[in-house]
């Protein structure tokens, strides 16, 4: 396994730049400038993380103008944006494997399993499903 690179997904993402008093996300994105581990993530990143933050708008968790100053820091965290089309047809496999409900989440997986590098994520339902299959570098409950 890569120590050097992570891949990270769209939900830490977010919590990284949308709520900066989740201090384990904050230390554990400290921890890694410091130790200047690289950052991946397939090239949906993007997409992803401008949909939750505008999803929080909608919901009333966050107001128009926080989602605004998100979605700027997160475009300009450094990270290494991924995506052929190898990766898509591998992720489609991967779903189909872990009988995942769509290929967001195994395009991380794929790009994982490609880099040989964990994904971390706040996502335990992700971390769950995945349990029984024994895939091992998937960190879950990141800041819980």
């Amino acid at each position: 396994m890569n120590r050097l690179m992570v891949c990270v997904d769209a939900a830490l993402v977010i919590r990284r730049v949308a709520f900066p008093d989740d201090a384990p996300v904050q230390r554990l994105w400290n921890d890694w400038e410091k130790e200047k581990t690289g950052l991946v993530a397939p090239s949906l990143l993007f997409y992803e993380v401008t949909s939750g933050l505008y999803r929080y708008q909608k919901q009333g968790w966050l107001k128009a103008e926080t989602i605004a100053v998100s979605l700027d820091a997160a475009l300009s965290l450094p990270i290494e944006l991924i995506g052929d089309a190898d990766l898509h047809r591998r992720a489609r496999t991967i779903a189909e494997r872990y009988n995942l409900s769509a290929t967001y989440d195994a395009h991380y997986l794929a790009l994982c399993e490609r880099m040989g590098v964990e994904l971390w994520t706040p996502d335990q339902r992700l971390v769950n499903t995945l349990k029984p299959f024994q895939v091992e570098w998937v960190r879950g409950g990141v800041g819980e």
